[in-house]
């Protein structure tokens, strides 16, 4: 499956990074680390891409992984439509003391207007 993983550096996201490479080294998915700009996220571009790097070589997992500028779920979307991508992954959600989800703005973009498939971990 080619499996596109948005990564905006919430700790949400870096969890969607583990659990897909995991998915990756055992399915032998074609997966490509897209990292995106996230406001609310605590780590830098470069700290997102060291620990991406990181997490692959713990699974001998290769991927490409590449920073999309931009609008970060409108440039998820539409790489993954262009590029025929099966499946966008991405990290996001938080339960409310009400034990509803409450999605960041990217994962509600994306849940909202992909064609493609996609996965959200929590």
């Amino acid at each position: 499956m080619k499996v596109l993983l948005g990564v905006g550096g919430s700790e949400d996201s870096i969890r969607a990074v583990e659990r897909t490479v995991s998915r990756a080294a055992a399915a032998g998915d074609e997966l490509t680390v897209a990292i995106v700009e996230n406001d609310d996220a605590d780590r830098t571009r470069e700290e997102v891409e060291a620990r991406v790097e990181e997490i692959l070589a713990d699974a001998g997992v290769e991927a490409e992984i590449r920073h999309l500028e931009g609008d970060p779920g409108s440039r998820l979307v539409d790489t993954a439509e262009e590029e025929d991508f099966e499946q966008i992954v991405i990290g996001g959600g938080q339960t409310s003391p009400m034990g509803k989800i409450n999605l960041g703005s990217i994962s509600e973009f994306v849940l909202l207007n992909s064609h493609v498939t996609v996965s959200l971990v929590r």
